[in-house]
């Protein structure tokens, strides 16, 4: 027997009032009525349907209460638009897109730029819903618009000071509390001065991004500054790197190993390109591995995963890569056995070195089993006396291959 569809339905800051017939037509029918407490506390009385809360932690539990109640005509509750940061994602992975019949509302995002006469389709959305607040570092550049899904009334004053540490302390911002209802507000101000104290926990932040004079510019491609990282030296140069990436070819949703990771830095930059792709930095210094925590959180990417261990032992039961890279440890045992044999047809390798003695097991590598070995040699103008001439960095060997 097929199971029952699970209805969801979005419901806004302005309640019942706000509901399509659809989607009251779909409350009132129900047998079960499952949402947070806020939301079940928007419905009328002829809404006769058993009212269940989400427990917490709530994914974990979704599978068990909907199994506890299979048979019944299920709705949930969500706020907005469910397929837009909402339960509505969680649900169709769990239960499977084809149950779900989803009956949405305007999302806080519609609304805001509504009132604030932006376009949505110029306009990013960050969430910072059960996400580190150092994920908004990413989305700073100068003159973008970004909405900011809020987690309480004290995330404005956090986000303020954020862009004050970040360089963007000129930027103004917008809070907008309880969207589309009753009790809709409106604070402004500045993160340099932000003067409100907390408000209403259902809001969304607006944010005109304004650079400092002076603040580091950061763009999204591959070679930031190497003063952008903490580091001890042991750092893939700007240069290098910008190459690096580029042969790495990262894509959306996309998994890197970084073995070897140093100052983290090509973990970052691979993750930096799009906000679904991910990397396991893997760094057998504890000291180091710290650093690149720190620089993957004060470069917006706090979701790289470190593991501190020596490879190839801390590669195993690491989730398969698209792409592998190794700035060191290339002659460890079984090093690049081991990353070879992690890859999935399609997936990518590419190792640097400046020593011969990996330069030599490089090229036993890409005589056996091909790709593109190269060199990368660096020049940068400096002082000599008072004129100025050419110093060399040492050059880099890079093996670069797609596995078959």
């Amino acid at each position: 027997m097929t199971p029952a569809p699970v209805t969801v339905v979005g419901i806004g800051a302005d309640g019942w009032p706000g509901l399509a017939p659809a989607s009251r037509a779909a409350l009132r029918h129900a047998d079960v009525i499952i949402g947070g407490p806020r939301q079940l506390g928007l419905l009328p009385g002829d809404c006769a349907g058993e009212r269940v809360a989400w427990p917490s932690p709530l994914r974990p539990a979704v599978p068990g209460l909907l199994a506890a109640h299979e048979g019944r005509r299920v709705c949930v509750l969500a706020s907005g638009d469910p397929m837009f940061f909402g339960i509505g994602r969680t649900l169709a992975e769990i239960v499977g897109e084809e149950r779900l019949d989803v009956l949405p509302h305007p999302s806080s995002a519609s609304y805001a730029c509504a009132r604030l006469g932006w376009a949505l389709h110029d306009t990013e959305v960050v969430s910072l819903v059960g996400r580190p607040l150092a994920a908004l570092t990413a989305a700073l550049h100068d003159g973008r618009r970004l909405l900011l899904l809020s987690a309480g009334a004290g995330t404005p004053a956090e986000v303020a000071a954020l862009l004050r540490e970040r360089g963007y302390g000129p930027s103004p911002l917008t809070v907008l509390e309880q969207l589309g209802g009753d009790r809709e507000r409106r604070v402004e101000g500045t993160a340099d001065a932000w003067p409100h104290p907390p408000g209403d926990p259902l809001n969304v932040i607006a944010v005109d991004c304004r650079r400092a004079p002076g603040a580091p510019r950061l763009p999204l491609t591959p070679g930031l500054p190497d003063d952008a990282y903490d580091h001890d030296g042991q750092l893939t140069k700007r240069h290098v790197r910008a190459v690096t990436l580029a042969t790495l070819a990262p894509a959306p949703g996309e998994l890197l190993w970084d073995v070897g990771g140093g100052s983290g830095s090509i973990g970052i930059e691979w993750m930096r390109t799009h906000p679904s792709c991910r990397a396991v930095s893997v760094e057998r210094d504890p000291v180091r591995a710290g650093r690149v925590a720190r620089n993957a959180e004060a470069l917006g990417v706090p979701g790289l995963r470190v593991v501190t261990g020596t490879a190839p032992g801390a590669l195993a039961g690491l989730p398969t890569p698209d792409a592998v890279f190794v700035g060191g440890g290339l002659t460890a045992p079984g090093m690049l056995e081991a990353c070879w044999e992690a890859l999935p047809r399609g997936g990518r390798l590419v190792a640097n070195t400046v020593t011969l003695e990996s330069e030599a097991l490089l090229t036993e590598w890409y005589r056996r089993c091909g790709g593109e070995l190269t060199r990368l040699a660096v020049s940068h103008a400096t002082p000599v006396g008072g004129f100025t001439g050419w110093r060399a960095a040492m050059p880099v060997t890079q093996w670069a291959v797609v596995r078959p």
